[in-house]
């Protein structure tokens, strides 16, 4: 399916990137990740309906509305831009026309990514190189903390993931590399183009 398909299947517009910029230097422009690339993704690795995903700089939350259509998992956005956050929250009242089934699954906050309280459910984080790495540093303490807490699994995927998004997580906390998906057709020409996947066992 192209683009705007899913859109139209999901009654919903993601299209387009951030226009202007953060505030803050250490937050990245919003760009959806491609449905072409979420089509890899999930056809490798498989969600349930009972796992809850948390998206950290969601935007208009393409990969919560997504998830949602093909697992019916719970899902999480945080977003810190509030026009970004509106958006969301129209994308989801025209998403729940046609999925009328599990309203209390989809959910946005408006906050900044490091202030999200993890809930004692959430198990998969999705990072789409939104911020600088001491921001990631921070995110990533709160999850070990929450584990810490609640005892569970977790996994952690990242899109297009920086050196130092990696480096962290494989040198300084107990997560494991667990899969890695290739984008056909791009990964050749540009490493950056796969998702890697992370796991962290109790």
């Amino acid at each position: 399916m192209k683009e705007m398909n899913y859109d139209e299947l999901l009654n919903i517009e993601t299209e387009g990137n951030q226009r202007g910029y953060n505030k803050s230097f250490h937050y990245h422009r919003y760009e959806p990740t491609p449905y072409s690339a979420l089509e890899k993704l999930f056809a490798e690795y498989e969600l349930t309906s009972s796992d809850h995903i948390v998206d950290f700089g969601c935007g208009k939350g393409r990969l919560n509305f997504f998830i949602h259509h093909l697992f019916q998992s719970s899902v999480t956005g945080v977003e810190m831009n509030e026009k970004l956050f509106e958006e969301a929250l129209e994308n989801k009242a025209s998403y729940l026309i046609k999925a009328k089934e599990n309203k209390g699954k989809i959910q946005f906050h408006c906050c900044l990514a490091e202030k999200y309280e993890i809930h004692p459910l959430d198990n998969t984080f999705y990072f789409f190189n939104p911020f600088t790495i001491p921001i990631f540093w921070k995110i990533i303490n709160n999850i070990l903390v929450s584990v810490e807490e609640f005892k569970r699994e977790v996994d952690v995927i990242l899109y297009y993931p920086s050196e130092d998004y990696i480096y962290y997580l494989e040198n300084h906390t107990s997560f494991e590399l667990i899969k890695e998906v290739q984008l056909p057709g791009l990964y050749e020409n540009n490493g950056n183009e796969r998702f890697l996947i992370y796991r962290l066992a109790y």
